[in-house]
């Protein structure tokens, strides 16, 4: 029976006045990647892809839609009809961890968000963290098994790997994909069992997670300890640490 997946790819924004904005450098290409091998194995998919996602989109018959901010993005993810009927949610965006509070000139005083005048010399821009729409996306989604994403640069491999077990933890998610400098070549995937295995590419990080959907029960359960072994596309991740 055809699965529905919801994943979301890319990355938003947040305004910095009516003309500018605060962003990353997300493609969109491994949530985009993995919306496809879904589609293509028959399955029903939503992609939400920011708008500034610069890879290609989805070419499988794949529903797609753009988000810009993240509260966008939320409310897309709010809006989707029969949500307890998604069985997957894979939260691959890259979203803004900062929001602006305020833009001020040289002499401390508050410019008006229109548009920033270079004539006004150096500006102050002060930041704030925003709320992670990873933490409400349980209540969102409460019956579907839910995969995040933690991407680092500095640190080790066993503290990306903590990193993302925490965030299983923070958000009561089911999965997490870790990658980056921190954690090397490849992408990993470990889930609330424990389990743990090493993908070399993001063409086998998708076949893995296709795959390990596709043999899951879809009630809402935390994955079984031995969920992954049983994949032909298993790799453990032990020897890599």
């Amino acid at each position: 029976m055809p699965l529905r997946i919801v994943i979301t790819a890319g990355p938003s924004y947040a305004p910095l006045d009516q003309v500018r904005r605060l962003t990353n450098l997300s493609t969109g290409e491994l949530g985009t990647l993995l919306a496809e091998k879904f589609a293509a194995n028959g399955h029903r998919v939503l992609c939400l892809r920011g708008e500034g996602s610069t890879f290609s989109s989805p070419l499988w018959g794949v529903e797609v839609a753009s988000f810009s901010t993240n509260d966008s993005l939320q409310t897309h993810l709010e809006r989707i009809v029969a949500r307890e009927e998604v069985q997957f949610v894979f939260h691959a965006a890259a979203l803004c961890d900062f929001a602006v509070r305020e833009i001020t000139n040289e002499q401390g005083e508050p410019l008006a968000r229109d548009k920033a005048s270079s004539r006004a010399g150096a500006l102050h821009v002060t930041l704030e963290p925003v709320p992670k729409l990873i933490g409400r996306l349980r209540k969102l989604f409460p019956a579907s098994l839910i995969v995040g994403w933690k991407y680092e640069l500095d640190g080790t491999l066993l503290g990306i790997m903590e990193k993302g077990r925490q965030q299983m933890e923070d958000y009561l998610t089911d999965a997490c994909v870790v990658n980056g400098r921190a954690y090397g070549n490849g992408y990993g995937v470990i889930s609330r069992g424990g389990e743990k295995a090493h993908l070399p590419d993001k063409a086998a990080l998708c076949r893995f997670l296709v795959e390990w959907a596709e043999h899951m029960p879809v009630s809402g359960t935390v994955p079984r300890q031995d969920s992954f072994h049983a994949l032909s596309s298993f790799v453990p991740l032990a020897p890599f640490m």
